[in-house]
């Protein structure tokens, strides 16, 4: 009996082949979720690393971009662009959000996605990217080319869920973005993740 298995959603899938123009998110978490959902980085599979916490939904589909790591060379940029201390970037894939304006109910799904900016997020002096992005041929955020086109009110929403979702209401807050960036910084950060992937993996 032939056996067909599952590609691991990291390591086995494509970032693009127009990467870092256009790439293959992989969704792990969707606005409706009550829980953050995140891949096992062993098995491939999505599993529960905890509820939400109070009121914080994810404003965005939620994911990485396959065949990413964030690094010494995502470190480095990072540390460049913010002229912060970057102790070392936070040894995930890069996180990337995805606008649609169709309601996707699930993750564990793969989206074609276009990158048009990000933010310089550090946790505890760790690298930590969020790349923004809009579905391709999005009917309506498909015709955001840049972050800049995004209306202020949704940057706020994706700062305020990135800047709050760890923690409970007495905690001191551990993250801080020091930079909201363009589409063409995106892109350099996606490359330079992809880089560090092939350092550490490719091998």
């Amino acid at each position: 009996m032939n056996r067909q298995y599952k590609a691991h959603p990291w390591h086995g899938i494509s970032p693009g082949d127009n990467a870092p123009v256009t790439v293959t998110a992989f969704i792990e978490i969707v606005p409706t979720d009550t829980v953050k959902y995140e891949i096992d980085k062993t098995s491939g599979y999505l599993k529960i690393d905890r509820p939400q916490k109070f009121s914080n939904m994810v404003p965005a589909l939620y994911g990485f971009v396959p065949q990413t790591y964030c690094a010494e060379s995502i470190a480095e940029f990072a540390e460049l662009k913010s002229g912060k201390k970057v102790i070392r970037g936070d040894g995930d894939p890069l996180d990337i959000c995805v606008f649609s304006e169709r309601t996707i109910t699930h993750g564990d799904i793969l989206v074609p996605a276009i990158p048009i900016g990000g933010f310089r997020l550090l946790d505890k002096g760790e690298a930590d990217d969020k790349i923004i992005a809009v579905m391709k041929n999005d009917e309506f955020y498909g015709q955001w080319r840049d972050v800049s086109d995004c209306p202020e009110s949704y940057i706020n929403r994706l700062k305020h869920y990135f800047l709050t979702y760890k923690n409970l209401p007495d905690e001191d807050n551990s993250c801080e973005i020091t930079n909201i960036y363009g589409r063409d910084e995106a892109q350099e950060v996606i490359r330079k993740a992809m880089e560090d992937y092939k350092n550490h993996y490719d091998h």
